[in-house]
């Protein structure tokens, strides 16, 4: 009897603390992630699936120090990163993350555009729904509300996994490519390769999805000890993630790469080639499930980015607060939507492009996050006994040179 209600108080903490991980995970899987894991699957058929394995371990790792940082020290990262090397450093890092954000945002309109677009549905009265829906959501809601309908939001990312199973993969073939080192790349596609490779883990592994975690867990109230449960949720929230992305680059390589169709121009490019492939069903599975990714990334990321600004430079967040309580937080994030939704209705404007490239922009910037991070989670001052284990500082520096050298190989390949 005793373990049974021993049993039942972990479960009722681990729903207590659930939210923040496991959005922060499933919102890697955003339009332009979805976007980067079809080309990955489409142009390098099952060959990158060994990526996922370090990426996730990596995710994981990443993601439990924010989460842990916020438990903690009751602070947000650029809040702390203000506060530990000044607000300066702090200022261009911010900038940094602004205009990469940006980029993520014009993506996830675009994904929400795309997506109907295949059902006949114009962007021009897409977008605006969609950014006016996003806007209400957080402005008219409580932090409680959001994370409730984000977490429903989250459950819909199972039809990457019905999608991958409908196209009929080679089991056998991505298994293997998952667990083992990948062949010699030839000369021609190293810059691809480095390309596609960066995009996969700034994808995985977005520094956005740090400040947004951290940010949260401190909104959330979130304490130490509750963190035990909360890393939990981290953990089991980035494995999710890990498995739709893994089935995302399943589905177009079983159906685009032997097939020959090695370049889409988006998303929805990978869903409506799927059609004949692997049937309809599979089609409107990818398809909702990039509506859903989109519009729900469009929410995460605005708000992520005005966390990080409003932190970092002293202003008052939250989405518990009104907007006259705090202005800042509220008008940035208004300002980011209007802008990342309008640059979707400038004809011919070279979304694809904008797509992968936020994603490796993601990629390149993740090494000055990660080292931040570094710095705070192995600070005695600052975080008493919750410092970083040995494993977790190999994991994360280990993650900070390979981004870097994948950075440098892929301009040394550039042609």
């Amino acid at each position: 009897m005793a373990g049974r209600r021993s049993w039942k108080a972990r479960l009722a903490l681990f729903v207590a603390v659930l939210g923040p991980g496991f959005i922060a995970g499933a919102g890697g899987n955003d339009a332009g992630g979805i976007w980067t894991y079809s080309v990955a699957g489409a142009r390098f058929g099952y060959s990158l699936l060994w990526v996922m394995v370090p990426a996730t371990i990596a995710l994981i790792v990443v993601q439990e120090m924010a989460a842990r940082m916020g438990a903690v020290t009751g602070k947000g990262l650029s809040d702390l990163i203000r506060e530990e090397f000044g607000f300066r450093v702090t200022f261009f890092l911010m900038a940094a993350l602004v205009v990469t954000n940006f980029g993520n945002v014009m993506a996830e309109f675009a994904g929400v555009a795309s997506s109907l677009e295949l059902f006949g549905i114009s962007r021009y009265i897409v977008v605006p729904l969609a950014a006016a829906t996003v806007w209400l959501l957080v402005v008219q809601g409580t932090y409680d509300t959001v994370e409730k309908i984000f977490l429903v939001c989250s459950g819909f990312f199972v039809c990457y996994i019905f999608a991958g199973i409908m196209s009929q993969p080679d089991w056998k073939a991505a298994a293997f490519a998952t667990v083992t080192r990948p062949d010699a790349i030839g000369a021609n596609y190293r810059y691809l390769y480095f390309y596609t490779v960066i995009g996969v883990i700034g994808t995985t592994v977005a520094p956005w999805m740090q400040f947004y975690l951290q940010a949260s867990v401190v909104e959330k109230g979130l304490t130490v000890k509750q963190f035990k449960a909360s890393r939990w949720e981290v953990a089991i929230g980035a494995l999710f993630a890990a498995v739709i992305s893994w089935f995302i680059i399943v589905a177009c390589a079983a159906t685009l790469h032997s097939t020959g169709q090695v370049e889409i121009a988006n998303a929805a490019d990978a869903a409506q080639a799927l059609r004949p492939l692997a049937g309809e069903y599979a089609y409107l599975l990818f398809a909702a499930g990039l509506f859903n990714a989109s519009l729900f990334a469009a929410s995460i990321l605005p708000i992520s980015t005005s966390y990080a600004v409003c932190e970092g430079l002293g202003f008052e967040s939250g989405l518990d607060k009104k907007f006259h309580e705090a202005p800042v937080f509220y008008w940035l994030y208004t300002a980011i939507i209007v802008l990342g939704a309008g640059v979707l209705l400038v004809p011919r404007f070279p979304l694809a492009h904008i797509m992968v490239l936020s994603q490796v922009v993601n990629g390149v910037v993740l090494p000055f996050v990660l080292i931040f991070m570094l710095l705070l989670t192995n600070d005695k001052e600052l975080m008493g006994k919750h410092v970083n284990s040995r494993g977790f500082n190999i994991v994360a520096w280990t993650t900070v040179v390979a981004m870097i050298g994948l950075t440098i190989g892929m301009f040394v390949t550039q042609r």
